[in-house]
């Protein structure tokens, strides 16, 4: 299982040079995460600064609950064991073969015996599908082969988290789609936090849970894919279109004048949204989201042509036909009315929502938002709504209703909906008609459904002010926990 790694406010300068500032996010654990961005803006320094090679200039980074930046050079040390790191060369030692290669790490930071390091090291091979290669040297196999081992080694020591320095660089298109899967069964198998740096669009666009890119300094956007896969930021259309149009130049940024002969042109479309890649055995990674959800939640509709689970299908089909038209004409100033379109614009979306709610699958609560509720039904996975906390039978978390009765009809001073408790006496000590005892309190009035937290808090109130009374004149009262059946006497 990975760890979170916590950035906040990061920076750093190579003497007057800032190379990125204020850089603040959260990689999730167990997840995959992206880092995009023109070159030059310093992606590998922020791996570099992620496992201590370089000290920030400011801010924080925040490992299970140490701040690394802070640390001693030995409590560093055992930090950066949590890390594997696959560099952008494969960084092998070019005099061993690859099996003294991915063995170095265990003989210089574990006092494990040869016989475990060689189960340890096939082990890893095996991963990476390099049995049979183990006695060559780093110049007598691919490019490849050489990221496979530099894998390999990364991850001898069962890491906590990977880091991948353009893992892509040098590779065929194949080759990166053969390594792609590897980091996708790799995730899956160890459930470690990964975090990719690359330039290579088609990574980013079906491998990553989390994606950011890195422009101008600062970190644009960080967040899961569809948010950036469906984001209008220019720079962000801009890279995944891979167009000359847009705020990236060949330096870093383009100049004014370059920016203003663009003004015009029309810059192109979002291409569609792929499915994301799932493991080789075809089930879905335990941290993997369902596609569309993260839109469906958002109320975005993703780019022509995207994929989408089938449960969102129709929905988005719905948006696109029915709203998506008026957006464009109101956004290009062609509807009448100018504001009052705009205010029309508003009500008919807000008049489309309960298609929304039709379209949405039966709940399974596999697909939560923010407070853990559904997004279906909005019943949480206890089976409580968001405002009140009651069931769908009225019932609330401590298992009372609006008007303060449990489920069995009794409220907590043990007293039933028609006013006498269990052995046939009301709150004054008058005893209950024969003929009325014999039935259970529950089937004597059957419970309402739910009323409000509000309601259910007078009524208990009420029950707590009328105990007291009893307390103070004298009067019989019993308790719940006194009532027969209940565990009290009988």
């Amino acid at each position: 299982m990975g760890v979170e790694v916590r950035v906040e406010g990061l920076t750093k300068r190579f003497g007057s040079q800032t190379i990125w500032q204020d850089v603040t996010l959260t990689l999730p654990k167990g997840e995959i995460s992206v880092l995009l961005g023109p070159s030059g803006t310093g992606k590998s320094v922020f791996l570099k600064t992620l496992i201590g090679l370089l000290k920030p200039n400011g801010g924080s980074i925040f490992i299970e609950g140490k701040d690394l930046p802070r640390l001693s050079e030995r409590e560093l040390y055992e930090v950066r064991k949590l890390f594997g790191v696959l560099f952008q060369d494969g960084a092998l030692f070019g005099s061993q073969n690859l099996y003294d290669n991915v063995a170095f790490p265990l003989r210089e930071h574990t006092r494990k015996g040869e016989s475990e390091i060689k189960r340890i090291v096939m082990e890893k091979f095996d991963l990476v599908g390099l049995i049979g290669a183990e006695g060559k040297l780093p110049g007598e196999i691919s490019g490849g082969m050489r990221k496979r081992a530099g894998l390999a080694r990364a991850l001898v020591l069962d890491p906590e988290i990977l880091l991948f320095d353009e893992p892509d660089s040098g590779l065929d298109p194949v080759r990166t789609s053969f390594l792609n899967q590897l980091i996708v069964d790799l995730n899956s198998q160890i459930e470690a936090t990964f975090l990719i740096v690359t330039h290579e669009i088609n990574t980013a666009r079906t491998v990553p849970d989390n994606i950011g890119l890195l422009f101008r300094r600062n970190l644009t956007m960080f967040g899961p894919r569809e948010m950036l896969l469906s984001s209008q930021e220019p720079v962000v259309k801009q890279f995944l279109n891979a167009k000359r149009e847009g705020p990236i130049g060949m330096s870093e940024e383009k100049d004014a004048a370059a920016l203003a002969a663009e003004a015009d042109a029309e810059v192109p479309d979002l291409p569609p949204i792929e499915p994301q890649l799932s493991p080789s055995d075809g089930n879905a990674r335990r941290t993997q989201r369902v596609q569309g959800a993260w839109l469906y939640e958002h109320g975005i509709s993703p780019p022509p042509g995207s994929y989408v689970d089938p449960q969102y299908a129709q929905y988005f089909d719905d948006v696109r036909t029915t709203l998506e038209p008026e957006r464009r004409t109101a956004r290009s100033g062609q509807g009448k009315g100018g504001e009052r379109e705009s205010v029309r614009l508003a009500e008919r979306t807000q008049a489309f929502a309960p298609a929304r709610e039709q379209a949405a699958p039966e709940p399974d609560y596999d697909d939560l938002t923010a407070d853990d509720h559904d997004i279906d039904d909005g019943y949480d996975a206890d089976g409580y709504d968001a405002d009140d906390s009651y069931d769908a039978d009225g019932y609330g978390r401590d298992g009372y209703d609006a008007q303060g009765f449990a489920r069995d009809g009794y409220d907590a001073e043990g007293y039933a909906r028609d006013g006498y408790d269990a052995d046939g006496y009301d709150r004054d000590g008058r005893a209950m008609p024969v003929e009325e005892f014999d039935e259970p309190a529950a089937e004597r009035v059957p419970p309402p459904r739910s009323g409000g937290s509000r309601a259910a808090e007078a009524a208990r109130s009420a029950v707590a002010r009328g105990a007291a009374s009893r307390g103070a004149d004298g009067r019989r009262s019993r308790s719940r926990a006194d009532a027969p059946g209940t565990g009290g006497d009988a």
